[in-house]
């Protein structure tokens, strides 16, 4: 796919806008108004924020609304390797990212109406979201929210079929504060008077009681995940329920128990939203649902051909502690499974509890290589980033590359193929996925 259109566009705006968040509706409320106001044109929009799970979340009802013949539009971000990876527009057969010369042609126009005026990017690539899904047919919109919920650019949605809030837990405390309650409250802003409200498995009372309350506040009909729905394994399948019976179905493709409860979600959001979906699309939507870099087993490509002989690979974008926990354990149900020696390859950003991150793997992972993050100015150097993997109570050593780590590991391993999990960061994630020759598509 040709990136270059889209990208000199995006590049032109980096230099005329500054990077980063300004959480504020007011600059994007103004240019959708010269714009029309596509957002009040959209199909019919499940709105997604949290912590952790969105982009499994998004992945689940996609599949989910896909499987039962629907035509779906998906915004997620950040993306990993191309601005594209954001924007897929529905189509037959299943959503297709956005062609480089729609994307281009979009954002020349959203920055035109904008004339000049102080914006962010992330912003404008927002208000590109409403035009792309605006002028293109499809029957549902799943929109993820970019950082926190209230002030998110996306959230200028009137109406939405329903607002989903998954897992929630300390991240971007800069932005959103420092105590999961007011994190929590963040991210119910994105609930609309009257409008449906799906609540995810949350590991804090707290924030549940925060979340509960103001969908109660606003008349929200609220479903709750362990109280209204729920999903469980048995007899090596899933069980969904809820108050309309059970669903037996296969084991999520996406692993790790954490996304019974991801993919849970995405069934009584899709079905909040209005949609009916049969036994049958719900079995296939299970085994269709992808989601890269969240634990993506990387099985070809020039990485992986450096690695020790049989190893097993998986990539990970998870970053901060609530991250660190499930990825931890999704690894520690491989591990019965199928015992392996585990290695941590790590790239993180400076945004991030590092060590609460690392903490998650005590007594779990064998050694820790730390590396740069080539595409982020935030980047942690790779030697504090091992001080802090130390701290975390982890035998760590800082290299310059993936790829140094990897062929370090092959040229020292005596011993069972390993398991190697790569992550830290959705940046380096993304940078791991272009550098092995597998972008997202």
């Amino acid at each position: 796919m040709t990136t270059l259109a889209a990208d000199r566009e995006i590049e032109h705006l980096m230099t005329l806008h500054p990077k980063g968040f300004d959480l504020s509706l007011d600059r994007i409320t103004r240019l959708l108004e010269r714009l029309g106001n596509p957002q009040d044109r959209l199909p019919p929009v499940i709105h997604i924020a949290g912590t952790n799970g969105k982009g499994s979340c998004a992945a689940f009802s996609r599949a989910l609304l896909e499987a039962a013949g629907h035509l779906v539009h998906v915004h997620t971000s950040p993306h990993l390797v191309n601005w594209h990876e954001r924007y897929r527009l529905a189509a037959e057969g299943g959503g297709k990212l956005v062609d480089d010369d729609v994307f281009a042609e979009a954002i020349a126009r959203v920055a035109k109406a904008n004339q000049g005026q102080k914006i962010t990017v992330f912003e404008i690539l927002t208000a590109v979201t409403f035009i792309l899904f605006s002028e293109h047919p499809a029957e549902a919109a799943i929109i993820e929210v970019g950082l926190g919920g209230r002030f998110d650019a996306t959230n200028v949605i009137a109406r939405p079929a329903v607002s989903v809030i998954m897992p929630v837990s300390l991240d971007h405390e800069a932005y959103l504060g420092d105590r999961v309650e007011l994190i929590a409250a963040e991210k119910a802003g994105i609930m609309k008077r009257g409008c449906p409200v799906v609540i995810g498995a949350q590991e804090s009372e707290t924030a549940l009681e925060v979340l509960i309350e103001t969908a109660e506040r606003l008349d929200c009909p609220t479903v709750v995940y362990g109280q209204d729905f729920l999903a469980f394994e048995e007899n090596g399948r899933m069980v969904y329920q809820d108050e309309d019976g059970l669903m037996d179905l296969p084991l999520p493709r996406l692993p790790g128990r954490h996304q019974f409860a991801n993919a849970a979600a995405a069934i009584a959001a899709v079905k909040a939203a209005g949609f009916e979906i049969s036994h049958r699309a719900a079995e296939r939507a299970m085994v269709d649902a992808a989601w890269p870099a969240r634990m993506q087993k990387l099985t070809q490509g020039r990485l992986v051909d450096l690695a020790p002989k049989g190893a097993e690979i998986w990539l990970d974008g998870g970053h901060n502690p609530g991250a660190g926990i499930v990825i931890a354990e999704a690894l520690a149900e491989q591990e019965e499974k199928n015992p392996r020696p585990l290695i941590l390859i790590s790239g993180m950003i400076n945004t991030k509890d590092q060590s609460g991150y690392f903490s998650a793997f005590k007594g779990l992972a064998r050694h820790v290589y730390t590396v740069p993050v080539s595409k982020s100015d935030a980047g942690v150097p790779n030697d504090e980033l091992a001080l802090r993997a130390t701290e975390a109570g982890l035998s760590a050593e800082p290299v310059s590359s993936v790829a140094n780590a990897l062929m370090l590991l092959r040229d020292s391993w005596d011993g069972p193929a390993p398991r190697i999990l790569i992550g830290g960061s959705l940046y380096f994630a993304g940078a791991v996925l272009d550098e092995n020759g597998t972008p997202p598509t």
